[in-house]
Parts: structure tokens; sequence; C-alpha cells
């Protein structure tokens, strides 16, 4: 038997061979090749192409389904590991207030320069065919948005995904393990584990990206077309100017002011902006964001807060989208933009930006809100709502690439940021923005 045993290890092939396993290109090399294929599908085989959206939406309810597991546990663990309720009020009141200054800013600059620029001045919008807005809301109201915050059964919540009640619930939950002490560790333990274990489930899920974002470009190719965005491509071009300066002159300006090192973060997370861009989705890169950034030097504890409640607050492209889509929408339809007009707008958009992710179609029914204080009639909302599949990429990775700004400000100001790219590379101390 012991012969045997040894013409069978012999014969078979060396451990390293069995062990050779085909090497894929990295996942950003995967997602560009797959933006190729599910265009060139979308052309090739519209009917089919027109069934992927079950494959892309298949995607992102598997990373919707890892959401609440993840950001709930991350919340409670990194207040509970706060020093005190005092620190956590000051994170917070610190955020809240880089959201408020930054979107007000992107918000003034995009209403300024689209008055002054006449965007959508003679733009023949009566040969477009409005989007289908059934079921879409017309009107938020803030009593309803403020009350839902604080959530009246938390599994409920839970349960639909409601981000502002989980976070809510989650410092305060953190807050009481904080004052029990020694008897809340293996509470905290507990919860870090199903944080780890989300991590993990979400490392098996993002593998699958290639295959959704050919669903996703094919599925937009083939159902969309191009003809409408050639017929608005002045909003859609002058929209991706507008991105393109906040990321190259507002963004760096900040990262001046508070001496935080923003190019080296954007190589360090940019194939998840990309991923972001690409499948429209914040949440696809929401647990990998954490991750990265933890690795660039962002302590945790701070990107764990920070970022959700940023998700909710802090929606640079989204509030962009809204300025400059009003102003387009009035110049069409001739409404006299007046100085109070605009002043108003402002306002309305400063309050109904804020806090209504959990809202579907939130942009949209933010729109015809703050369109409804000026006049706007609501068609013209509706065919931009038909282009919206091509600013809606530029404006989720506006969002994500804000937000990672805002994590990396926060811990530099709370003390909870060691730059390691600089530690590796000493030629980095050479550039801090």
């Amino acid at each position: 038997m012991s012969n045997s045993g040894t013409v069978v290890a012999e014969n078979a092939p060396p451990a390293e061979s069995r062990r050779r396993r085909i090497t894929l290109p990295p996942l950003g090399v995967q997602v560009l090749i797959a933006l190729v294929v599910g265009a060139l599908l979308g052309v090739a085989a519209p009917a089919f192409s027109d069934e992927l959206k079950i494959v892309g939406d298949g995607f992102i309810r598997l990373i919707k389904m890892t959401i609440v597991p993840l950001i709930f546990p991350l919340i409670v663990v990194s207040v509970a590991r706060m020093e005190s309720a005092k620190t956590v009020g000051r994170m917070a009141t610190k955020a809240l207030l880089y959201f408020e200054i930054v979107t007000t800013v992107i918000l003034a600059f995009t209403l300024f320069a689209a008055f002054v620029s006449g965007i959508g001045k003679g733009a023949n919008l009566g040969s477009v065919d409005p989007a289908d807005t059934e079921g879409i809301g017309r009107s938020v109201d803030l009593k309803n948005l403020f009350l839902h915050i604080i959530p009246e059964n938390v599994f409920a919540s839970a349960g639909e995904g409601e981000l502002l009640s989980i976070l809510f619930f989650a410092v305060f939950l953190g807050m009481a393990l904080t004052k029990m002490g020694d008897k809340a560790k293996p509470v905290v333990a507990v919860f870090d584990a199903v944080a780890d274990a989300m991590f993990q489930m979400i490392t098996w899920i993002i593998k699958l990206t290639p295959l959704a974002v050919v669903a996703f470009v094919a599925y937009n190719t083939a159902h969309y077309g191009w003809d409408l965005v050639v017929k608005l491509a002045v909003f859609v071009l002058v929209f991706y100017a507008a991105v393109l300066v906040v990321l190259v002159v507002l963004f760096p300006l900040i990262a001046v002011v508070f001496r935080v090192p923003y190019v080296r973060m954007l190589r360090a997370v940019g194939d998840l902006l990309f991923l972001s861009f690409v499948t429209r989705s914040s949440e696809v890169v929401l647990a990998p964001l954490i991750e990265r950034l933890d690795k660039f030097g962002v302590d945790r504890k701070v990107s764990s807060f920070t970022l959700p409640l940023g998700y909710s607050f802090n929606a640079d492209g989204a509030t962009m989208y809204e300025g400059l889509a009003v102003v387009f929408l009035a110049h069409a339809y001739g409404v006299e933009l007046t100085v109070p007009r605009l002043i108003t707008t402002l306002l309305v958009l400063m309050l109904l930006t804020k806090g209504i992710a959990g809202v579907p179609s939130a942009s949209i029914v933010v729109l015809f809100s703050a369109g409804a204080t000026i006049g706007l009639p609501a068609e013209g909302i509706a065919i931009l709502l038909a282009v919206d599949f091509v600013v809606d990429m530029a404006r989720t990775g506006l969002n994500v690439t804000g937000n990672s700004l805002a994590a990396l400000v926060i811990a530099k100001s709370e003390g909870r940021f060691t730059d390691r790219t600089k530690a590796a590379d000493p030629a980095a101390e050479k550039v801090e923005v």
C-alpha cells in the first residue's frame, strides 16, 4: 500500500502547478472592459440588452442587502469606542457644519454661473417628449422629513433601509454603550464581528461588478439611446464642466485650507470613484471606501461615522444638479429669474437637499419642489428626467468624492489622520494637495 501511495505521489502534478490559477486583471481594468462590452452589446443587440436590467438590479439588491447590517454596527462601534459623548457631538457638529458650508458654496456657484451664462435660453424643449414621472412625488414635507429621522420602530426602519433613522438610533445606542464601560465590551465585540462579516460579504459581491457594469451599460444604451442626450447636449456638457470645476478647483482649495492630501486621496480611491460613476450608485462603494480610507490613514471611527452621515447631508453632485436644472428650465421656458427668486431658490435647495437621501427619486422630488416655488412647468422637469441616466453618473461620482474629502478633513481636524502614503513614499512630501 505504501508503494502505491508513492507512485501516486510521484505521478501527481507539482503543488505549484495545482495551485496555479488564472490571474484576472485589476478590478478597474475589468470595469473598463465591461464598459466597452456593454456599450457594444447595447448597440448590437438592443432587445437582449433591454432584458439585462435584471442583472444590474440584482447586483444593486445584493449591495443594499448588506448596507444596513454594515452601517448599523459600524456606527455603534465607532461611537462606543470614542472617549465620550462630547467627542461624538463635536465630530457631528464639525461634519454637519462642513457639509452645509461646502454644499452652499457649490449651490451658490452653480446658480450664479448658470444665470450669467444664460444656459437654457433658446432651448427647444417642445420637440422633446417628457419622461414618465408616474409614482414620483411632487413635493417634500419638511415636518414629516424631520420626524422621519426619529424611528417609531427601528426594525421597520432597518427593513426599509431608512439610513437617517438607522444613524439616529445607532448613535444613541453607541452613546449608551459608552456610558456602560466594561460591561459593554462583549456587545461591542459582537457588533465589530458583524461588521467584519459584512465587509467579507461585500468583498465577494464586488467581484461581480464587471458583470453588473456590462448589464448597466448595455441596458442604458439600448433603452435610452443617445438621441435625447444630443438634444439636451448643452445641459449635459455644462453639468459635466461644472463637476470638473469642483473636482479640480474647489476641492483642491478645500484641501489647501485644511492641509490634507487631496491628490493622493484620489489616487487611493480613484477606482472606487470610477465604479460609483459607472454603476450610478454610491452605496456600491460605501464599504470598500471605508476600508480604503482606513488604509490611507483615516481612522475608521471617523470614516464609519462621517461617510454615512455625508450620504444624507453632503450630496455635492445632487446639489449642483438641482441648481443648474432650475436655472436651465427657467431660461428655457422664459421664467424671469429676479434676484429675490434666485435667493428663494438658493434657500429652498439648501433645505431640501439635506437629509433626503432615503426618499425615492430624491433629486427629481427636490427639483419638483424647488421648481414649484418659482413656477417651473412640470413637463420641463420630466424632460430632464429623460437624460438623468447620463448626468447621474457624474452626480454620483461627485457625491462620493465630496464625502471622501469630508471624511479626510474631519479626521485631520480630530487628529485622527496618519498619511500612510507619505510615510511609504518620501517623495510624496513635496506635494500637499
